[in-house]
């Protein structure tokens, strides 16, 4: 199933590999959004700090009663199992590679160590295609199947939802932050780099020794995450640095605090570092919507959040190369680390 066989790739090294029992993860915040639709300023603001305690302590979150129509998200999961159900060669056809980084693709690495998963990427908003392609330069153009009717419908439908939600959560964070509730909304206009990615993880013969995805954290700005019922998303507990199970909660998304939003925050919230695990018996499936802004936008602390007793932590940098080079690697071994916002964190005394 899935088309992948278990070779050397896949193999953690031993101290990344997953143990045969992972604790479920105790005190989850699970966060009921539906105040922000009814405007009443003194519920959003008492949402808004429930927001930002779980993005302080945890850097990520579960929010139900979100807004997300539920024939929205059939639609989109009924799409993700149809695409994953069709012949390798079908799948092939819209087959991603290094200059064309959208579509499917089977041989994705995190750290440097092959993923047990099958993906298919997308973006929500295609920027216009370059006249000249430079050297090493991506062009980012959906690659729709041509033999799934109704395929491209759905996953344009669940965009437009997922946006909407993106854009109500950065304003619960702006507000957590003592921002304008629209201070971070500029960051997010039409020539955002956000893309979605349908994940498959079918059974595998060595749960022991390999991982759906490796330990990381997402380099964006936010993560809305949908995982079905099969479970397997696991986070680093930061009170002890051990890896707990992260239970299904259904008609939810689960929320990650991404790097970007790490450094607007100047470390006030950071990202959290999570993995995949996968299972010999059942298929999992996940629809990540990676919420990223333009690839001009310069990172750095937000002015507001600095000053000469808090002094900005990190250099500022290009989120467009730093999003080209992570893009990159997922193709191949580096023969480096991939770049990572510690890269730019100040030395402060």
């Amino acid at each position: 199933m899935g088309g992948l066989s278990m070779d050397q790739a896949f193999v953690q090294a031993p101290e990344h590999r997953p143990k045969a029992a992972v604790a479920e993860a105790a005190g989850i915040p699970v966060i009921d959004i539906s105040p922000l639709a009814a405007g009443d300023e003194a519920s959003v603001e008492a949402l808004a700090a429930e927001v930002g305690k779980a993005s302080r302590e945890w850097g990520f979150f579960v929010v139900v009663r979100h807004g997300v129509p539920d024939d929205t998200m059939a639609r989109a999961l009924e799409a993700q199992r149809a695409f994953f159900a069709m012949t390798p060669e079908q799948k092939a056809a819209v087959r991603r590679d290094e200059a064309a980084p959208l579509g499917y693709y089977e041989s994705e690495h995190t750290k440097n160590v092959r993923d047990w998963k099958e993906v298919f990427d997308l973006v929500p908003r295609e920027p216009p295609p370059p006249a000249v392609v430079a050297d090493g330069e991506l062009v980012f153009e959906n690659k729709w199947p041509h033999d799934l009717p109704g395929f491209r419908e759905a996953l344009e439908e669940y965009a437009k939802a997922m946006e909407q939600l993106a854009l109500n959560l950065v304003e619960l964070i702006a507000r957590s932050l003592g921002l304008r509730p629209d201070r971070l909304q500029g960051f997010f206009k039409d020539d955002q780099t956000t893309f979605i990615r349908l994940n498959h993880y079918p059974p595998c013969p060595s749960p022991d020794l390999a991982l759906g995805v490796g330990r990381h954290k997402d380099a964006g700005a936010l993560t809305v995450l949908y995982q079905d019922d099969v479970g397997g998303l696991d986070v680093r507990r930061r009170s002890d640095g051990e890896w707990v199970r992260v239970r299904p909660v259904p008609d939810s998304f689960i929320i990650n605090v991404g790097d970007i939003i790490q450094v607007w925050s100047n470390d006030r919230y950071e990202s959290a570092e999570h993995r995949v695990s996968v299972n010999s018996e059942k298929e999992r499936f996940s629809m990540p919507y990676f919420f990223n802004p333009g690839s001009d936008a310069i990172i750095e602390p937000l002015v507001e959040l600095v000053s000469d007793e808090n002094p900005p932590r990190y250099e500022a940098y290009s989120w467009g190369q730093f999003f080209s080079t992570r893009k990159n690697s997922n193709f191949k071994k580096l023969a480096v680390e991939n770049v990572q916002i510690a890269h730019f964190r100040k030395s402060i005394a």
